[in-house]
């Protein structure tokens, strides 16, 4: 059922490769569309680096470094501020459950100008993420934030603040941080944090998107994801494990895992629920339902070519990661989305081995 629910991945997602991988206990199953991809390949997770990003931010919580009604100002005097953006009224929950407010500077006309039509000669760019901040601050926000009724939107710029914050409180780098603190003590050997070093040393799919004219282009080595909204490179392996440590309180004591699982229901993000159409979204983690009962947990990554899928189920008993990987066009994400639900739903219900 794994092979063929790969097969149906590919098929949705278009000119793509995809690896999944499927764990239950102890017993772990493989799938993929040819040898284009290699059984353990690395690739960047894009989005699903919020999840380690809100894990470190509550493990400094249950640390007693700062707390989740901690404002942005608190920690960021001044950064967020101008054309009606206060980081008095945003709270670091706020940032971590996408109910700031905060214009995402992916969506700057400049921004997705540049990363569309001249990749080449952005890719090895090493913007701070403190220009990212100043980037998403020359637009009003959204909304205020209203913490007796949130209103959700979501923005990576949530996340480069958070991670700006983490550095602050834990008195290190994001990236020193999210290796010592989360990637090493789960012995996660095959996840790390590059920075802006470009390269993937570890097996690896090539990734390629069509240019504006129609071209072909190799995009697998870039500098552009270093932020804590999407700096994680990883595998299937390591990201199953992740998340079955995460809900299982290997990483967060009790106090601060029920407040990551906390969710608010998806308000007027029309983008947002035609991709994802059910479920609420906590700090760094969204909720599905399955066909079999309950639910899962996960977060999605997409970013230059690479496509992140994940779930586990509460209990931490079943998880499973899957890898997609553009070849030249870029995928429809509400049919490969759905795709990917069908494939998740299956490896979690049982019915996918």
């Amino acid at each position: 059922m794994l092979q063929a629910d790969v097969r149906s991945v590919r098929a949705a997602g278009g000119d793509v490769a995809v690896l999944a991988e499927a764990s239950a206990d102890r017993e772990t199953v493989r799938a993929r569309t040819g040898t284009q991809v290699p059984w353990d390949a690395q690739f960047r997770t894009a989005s699903t680096s919020k999840t380690f990003t809100a894990a470190l931010v509550l493990r400094l919580v249950a640390d007693g470094r700062l707390s989740l009604d901690d404002t942005v100002e608190k920690w960021l005097p001044d950064v967020v501020s101008g054309n009606g953006n206060d980081g008095t009224k945003i709270t670091v929950r706020d940032l971590l459950q996408q109910t700031s407010g905060l214009f995402d500077y992916v969506q700057d006309p400049e921004v997705a100008r540049a990363a569309i039509e001249d990749f080449e000669g952005h890719r090895y760019d090493t913007t701070p993420a403190t220009q990212w901040v100043a980037t998403a601050t020359r637009h009003r926000p959204l909304f205020v934030p209203d913490h007796a009724h949130p209103r959700w939107a979501y923005s990576n710029t949530n996340y480069v603040l958070a991670g700006m914050i983490t550095e602050k409180a834990g008195g290190a780098g994001w990236r020193e941080q999210v290796e010592s603190r989360i990637i090493a003590p789960l012995g996660l050997r095959h996840t790390f944090v590059p920075g802006v070093d470009p390269f993937l040393p570890g097996p690896h799919a090539q990734v390629y998107l069509r240019t504006p004219d129609g071209g072909r282009l190799d995009v697998t080595e870039h500098s552009l994801q270093h932020t804590a909204d999407s700096g994680v490179v990883s595998t299937t392996a390591d990201l199953n494990t992740f998340f079955r440590a995460l809900v299982t309180g290997r990483l967060l004591p009790k106090d601060q895992l029920a407040e990551m699982q906390r969710t608010v229901a998806r308000t007027g993000a029309t983008d947002d629920l035609a991709e994802w159409p059910e479920g609420g979204y906590g700090l760094g983690l969204r909720w599905n339902p399955l066909s079999c009962g309950g639910g899962y947990w996960h977060h999605e990554g997409d970013g230059f070519g690479s496509y992140t899928r994940t779930g586990v189920t509460p209990d931490g008993r079943r998880a499973v990661a899957v890898s997609v990987t553009s070849s030249g066009s870029r995928p429809d994400l509400v049919a490969l989305n759905k795709a990917t639900r069908k494939l998740v739903d299956h490896a979690l219900c049982g019915t996918g081995h």
